[in-house]
């Protein structure tokens, strides 16, 4: 098995450094002069970028000081949103090249065999000289008249002539190359922006059949995948306090990936969890990046900001049950998700919300008779076109889904992970609305 693995991440590491070679070769060895200024600066980007990439994933996972990932974290993680694009808008001209170079030649063709209109003809200008005979012989002019003398005239080039300057190949290049890195850059610095403004709040209502009439119209804000961490600090944890107190809800609920480290590093970070407000409180269940981070120390970490923790548990609110598990990732220290603990004894004529970081557990969700499962964890696919991968992975990718007499609703998130951007699938924080069919 561990072979297997290592052949895979030399299959990876080989085809990345293919694309880089790729990315290399069509943006600057064909668009650089050998040896010159820019294609040694080019090459400096090719070499130095994929390193501080490794670098940033490599530091946060090896426990390296955090003011070192938070040096590296900037543009290593750009450069792998940055690059991801660069090699997509690449192979988009590679359709193009051919197209731009067989219109460039037609349209010299066309120049080279138009005619081009001859010079006038002028008459030469006489030149006065001041001696030798006139057309009559020396015995027919005055002997001080000036004898007339053709000069010729300098050359002059056609009017059609076309300047010297780079080949068509080279300026096809240029082109393609040029258009590129504007496409990506312009993607990313849109998608960083997007992650870096917070997220914006999304409302969807949701009819439960044993809801009572009471309920009828119940609040509640989910947050997930803040992923706090080296890019993401304190002030990207304030903006979304802020926006979600200011839907005021009737409940909070924080589905996991809160963080990307320990709480020595991100404790700061998470202190505005705090200042939380809603009339039943805010509650946390665990996702599978804070097994990454030390879990325990987290859970114990957010109980103190004024969070309820539910570890495979639940808990009565008004006329519905609240329950919560334990991410899948947990399963590996024993702390996986138990529905028995959290959903067996429950008296299932109530209605029922399950907080559970991954939407992948919604089939147990079903066989326990949950009403609504309420995820995150997917990011929407974060940036196109990662969305095909995290729907082939994911029962839902994001929004509102049934599977028999359960529904699931899917966040895209708060937060970003590694790029701090986001293409096709903005961040968001929803209030999802209970609407009881009896009212």
């Amino acid at each position: 098995m561990i072979f297997v693995f290592v052949l895979a991440g030399l299959a990876a590491l080989a085809v990345l450094a293919g694309l880089h070679w790729y990315g290399w070769r069509r943006l600057v060895r064909d668009t650089t002069a050998p040896g010159g200024a820019w294609r040694r600066a080019g090459t400096v980007v090719f070499v130095a970028g994929p390193l501080l990439m490794f670098g940033a994933v490599a530091s946060s996972r090896a426990g390296a000081p955090f003011w070192l990932q938070q040096v590296i974290a900037w543009p290593g993680y750009l450069w792998m949103a940055l690059f991801l694009y660069l090699t997509l808008a690449l192979l988009v001209g590679e359709v193009v090249r051919p197209v731009l170079r067989r219109f460039l030649e037609r349209r010299a063709r066309a120049a080279d065999t138009s005619p081009v209109p001859a010079p006038p003809v002028r008459a030469a200008e006489p030149a006065v000289v001041g001696g030798g005979e006139g057309p009559a012989g020396p015995e027919s002019r005055a002997e001080d008249e000036p004898v007339v003398e053709p000069v010729d005239e300098p050359l002059v080039e056609p009017a059609g002539a076309r300047p010297a300057g780079p080949s068509r190949r080279l300026f096809v290049s240029r082109i393609v190359g040029g258009a590129a890195v504007a496409a990506a850059a312009g993607t990313v610095g849109y998608g960083a922006y997007g992650v870096l403004r917070g997220p914006k709040v999304k409302q969807v209502t949701v009819p439960l059949a044993k809801l009572p009439r009471a309920a009828h119209g119940f609040r509640i804000a989910v947050v997930s995948d803040i992923h706090l961490g080296a890019i993401l600090g304190r002030a990207h944890t304030q903006r979304i306090v802020d926006t979600v107190n200011g839907t005021q809800p009737d409940l909070i609920a924080v589905v996991g990936d809160l963080v990307d480290g320990s709480v020595e590093d991100l404790g700061p970070a998470a202190e505005p969890l705090a200042q939380l407000r809603s009339r039943h409180g805010s509650f946390f269940v665990t996702g599978n990046h804070e097994y990454f981070s030390g879990a325990q120390q987290w859970v114990d970490h957010v109980r103190e900001l004024g969070l309820h923790p539910l570890e495979n548990a639940r808990v009565p609110i008004g006329a519905f049950d609240l329950a919560g598990v334990n991410d899948v990732a947990g399963e590996s220290e024993g702390q996986g998700p138990d529905f028995a603990k959290a959903l067996g004894d429950r008296d299932r004529a109530r209605a029922s919300v399950l907080l559970a970081h991954q939407p992948v557990v919604i089939h147990d969700a079903v066989r326990h008779g949950v009403d609504l499962q309420l995820s995150g964890h997917t990011h929407g696919g974060q940036m196109w076109p990662g969305n095909i991968v995290a729907d082939l992975a994911n029962p839902t990718l994001a929004g509102l889904e049934r599977y028999g007499d359960t529904q699931l609703y899917v966040t895209r998130g708060a937060g970003a992970w590694g790029p701090p951007v986001r293409v096709g699938a903005p961040s968001d924080i929803t209030v999802v609305t209970l609407a009881s069919k009896q009212a």
